[in-house]
């Protein structure tokens, strides 16, 4: 039994000053206020449910499709940003690659290690996105949802829409979103046998009309990928995808957070609008989050380099953040002007809500005992999965 006391807690009722958690084996089994004897006393901090990225590609130079080990190298990496289960996310790949991804999320789903944040499921940013809109996605493998020809400049690209789609129903239990173009030719057929199968439909990357987007939702689709970013501003006159998503309650919706993808001004408009219950933190985190500016690495086969704030591919093309999710938190108390009750639900909360996995990311009694522990400044101090501690930081004397 581990107990934890003397931090404040945050609940979905509220924050409890000071208080204690105790935890058994893998679960909670009580949060209540005061402080109680015995245990780890953590004056000063505040606990929080672990944060859950449904949409990151990569961190500490580590990218998902860029070597054969990079969801498991991740998954051992994000407990020190106090993730404690995301989903790995693809760019628009090849079916041999996104098969590879795929097997990795199967093998961390039996066998996690214990120091490794838990894997959700996949994000695909699938192939099955507007090219005018398509970001950092590589254009060669961006294909219509009826598409049945084998195209593409080079042997690597040669494939058909059907290829994909293959492996995505060889893999469903792996597969957790799967973002995509509503105004595609087929795409709403798609939406809705992706939707029948289980699958997180993601409305992004579009150049969508607010009718295309409600007809996209109405297909099956109940997801939003980066609010704002890859799709048309939104407008008094022109809606547009934007104003879909804000105006069906049954959607929720991705931000990133790092304050440079989406201006303050409009995320707290944003988060606004949406409430409590609607609304994920993201980071779009890349193989350069956590590097220094000027470092190169990766996105799936392209170069990318890191930013002060967003990675960039060689021609300018911003590719994802550079953020990560204690940085998120940090910002959404700042920047955005939230409480930590809401920054909880929008870091923990939402995604495992969205996700279907309702006994995790909030601390109750009887939760999954995944919790992040921070410091007086909102930085990670220690990360539990399943009530084990697998990270700590160590202090500086």
């Amino acid at each position: 039994m581990i107990v934890l006391s003397g931090a404040a807690v945050v609940t979905p009722a509220g924050l409890l000053d000071p208080a204690t958690l105790v935890i058994d084996g893998a679960s909670i089994v009580d949060v209540q206020p005061g402080l109680r004897d015995g245990g780890d006393r953590l004056d000063g901090h505040v606990i929080l449910p672990g944060f859950i990225d449904v949409h990151v590609h990569g961190v500490a130079g580590l990218d998902t499709l860029a070597t054969p080990d990079g969801v498991e190298r991740i998954a051992a990496v994000l407990p020190r940003f106090g993730v404690t289960a995301f989903c790995p996310t693809t760019i628009a790949c090849a079916p041999d690659d996104l098969r590879r991804v795929l097997d990795a999320v199967a093998r961390l789903g039996r066998d996690r290690p214990e120091a490794c944040a838990r894997v959700l499921g996949a994000h695909l940013e699938s192939n099955f996105i507007n090219p005018e809109y398509r970001g950092a996605q590589p254009l060669a493998c961006l294909r219509s949802p009826r598409d049945r020809r084998s195209s593409g400049p080079s042997a690597g690209s040669k494939f058909m829409a059907a290829q994909v789609l293959d492996e995505i129903s060889r893999a469903r239990a792996e597969v957790a979103i799967v973002t995509l173009a509503p105004e595609l030719d087929g795409a709403l057929d798609l939406i809705r046998l992706l939707a029948a199968a289980g699958h997180r439909v993601s409305l992004g990357h579009s150049a969508a009309t607010y009718d295309q987007g409600l007809a996209g939702i109405g297909a099956g689709a109940r997801h939003a990928t980066h609010l704002f970013n890859r799709m048309p501003p939104f407008s008094h006159r022109e809606p547009g995808l934007v104003g879909a998503i804000f105006e069906r309650d049954e959607v929720t919706a991705e931000l990133i957070v790092d304050g440079h993808h989406v201006h303050p001004a409009v995320g707290r408009a944003a988060l606004r609008a949406l409430g409590p219950d609607r609304a994920v933190a993201i980071t779009d985190g890349t193989a350069a989050s956590g590097l220094a500016p000027g470092t190169v690495t990766h996105l799936g086969s392209a170069r990318l380099t890191a930013g002060p704030h967003v990675a960039l591919l060689d021609d300018g093309t911003w590719a994802g953040s550079t953020l990560t999710m204690d940085a998120a938190l940090r910002n959404l108390t700042t920047t955005f002007g939230c409480s930590l009750v809401d920054a909880a639900r929008f870091c923990a909360t939402n995604p495992a809500r969205a996700l279907g996995r309702g006994h995790m990311g909030a601390i109750v009694p009887g939760g999954v005992a995944d919790v992040v522990v921070l410091d007086a400044d909102l930085r990670v101090s220690q990360t539990y999965i399943d009530g084990v501690r697998v990270f700590e930081r160590l202090a500086v004397l």
